[in-house]
């Protein structure tokens, strides 16, 4: 089974020049010391921080910056658009009335973005 993933996961963009910090409510007072997460956790600003620098083209920021310098890719400051849940998921194990995320699963930007976790924010026990 994969790790669950909780706030303090570090996040990862293809679109995106730095790694962000997740954020997870406690609003349903389920804590691994810290809030874990579902995958309704999918909230730019408030769960998914920005990335940095975005380099999508399909970002229209990005697009703009980029005809203005004659075609020379030009990256423009990050802000995650990601209106579906995370995929995956871990449908067997629920928080509330959603599935638990898993360090498995993906979401997408908008933008072309396929964001992952590269860290969950916690460490798996052995030998307990």
């Amino acid at each position: 089974m994969a790790t669950l993933v909780c706030a303090g996961a570090v996040l990862k963009c293809t679109m995106g020049t730095t790694p962000s910090v997740f954020g997870v409510l406690p609003v349903n007072q389920v804590l691994t010391g810290v809030p874990a997460a579902t995958v309704l956790d999918n909230k730019p600003m408030t769960n998914v921080a920005p990335f940095g620098m975005c380099i999508s083209p399909a970002n229209p920021a990005v697009a703009a910056a980029t005809a203005a310098a004659l075609g020379v890719l030009t990256p423009m400051p990050c802000l995650p658009v990601t209106p579906a849940p995370w995929t995956p998921g871990s449908p067997a194990v629920l928080i509330g009335s959603a599935p638990a995320l898993d360090a498995l699963s993906r979401l997408s930007c908008t933008w072309g973005g396929l964001i992952q976790i590269t860290s969950p924010g916690q460490l798996q026990a052995s030998g307990l």
